[in-house]
């Protein structure tokens, strides 16, 4: 099924390889939206939209297309908890995936860490470290986020217990402590390493990205998938069949 897709964000390096990606697919790109551009006349004329832009575009997009009944994928990050719980009040209204990473492999390194931190008992300090390109804007990445949501659910943390960085002498590292670390440099597309280390061994589970397509590839998918889907916020899970 060939879908006309709006996309925001169009001039960035994400929204390129969308639209490539969207019509190598057999797609039609239908609106191409960026800063100053009118939201509302490039969703009207198409089936979905798919966000990569800036934080504080979100709330825009999200109230457009929700006033239009349009599907929303997004893979914007940066965002406070408040503003996200905010935007994910609005996002129930139409058929929205909202994740911080489309990739396969990085999906499925989330559900690998989950595993291991339902497995592992607390001795087994986990620290999250992840490197991406000297312009990203944002810190910790989106992705990293999903891995700490990873860790904490399965043992009953909150994000509370992340400890961004350590500097100083912050004293002897706590169990609940689970560290989260971002490193900014050249043209990185995007490092995530989760490391569980206990008394005499550590287990490290790594994802390296090489390519923006595997991110866009994982935004038209779900684009497709939304395709007839009830209202309600989804997971790129929901997507690849992960749950």
């Amino acid at each position: 099924m060939s879908l006309k897709i709006c996309i925001n964000g169009f001039k960035g390096r994400m929204g390129n390889a969308i639209a490539e990606t969207a019509e190598q697919a057999g797609h039609e790109v239908t609106g191409q939206v960026d800063i100053g551009d009118d939201l509302n006349a490039a969703l009207s004329k198409s089936d979905v939209v798919i966000d990569f832009s800036f934080h504080a575009a979100t709330r825009a997009v999200f109230e457009t297309a929700a006033s239009l009944g349009k599907p929303i994928i997004c893979g914007t990050t940066g965002h406070t908890q408040e503003e996200r719980a905010d935007l994910l009040k609005i996002a129930e209204a139409v058929p929205t995936v909202w994740a911080g990473n489309f990739s396969i492999g990085v999906n499925l390194l989330c559900y690998l860490t989950e595993k291991a931190a339902e497995i592992l008992p607390l001795s087994y300090n986990a620290e999250i470290i992840e490197m991406h390109h000297r312009m990203k804007k944002d810190a910790p990445s989106g992705t990293a986020l999903m891995l700490a949501e990873s860790v904490l659910g399965p043992r009953n943390l909150s994000y509370d217990d992340l400890q961004h960085g350590r500097e100083g002498v912050p004293g002897e590292r706590g169990e609940r402590e689970v560290g989260m670390h971002s490193l900014r440099g050249g043209d990185v597309v995007g490092d995530h390493t989760v490391i569980f280390s206990d008394i005499g061994e550590r287990l490290e589970l790594t994802h390296k990205a090489s390519s923006r397509a595997i991110f866009s590839r994982g935004a038209v998918k779900a684009a497709e998938w939304t395709v007839g889907k009830a209202p309600g916020v989804y997971s790129i899970r929901d997507v690849l069949g992960l749950k």
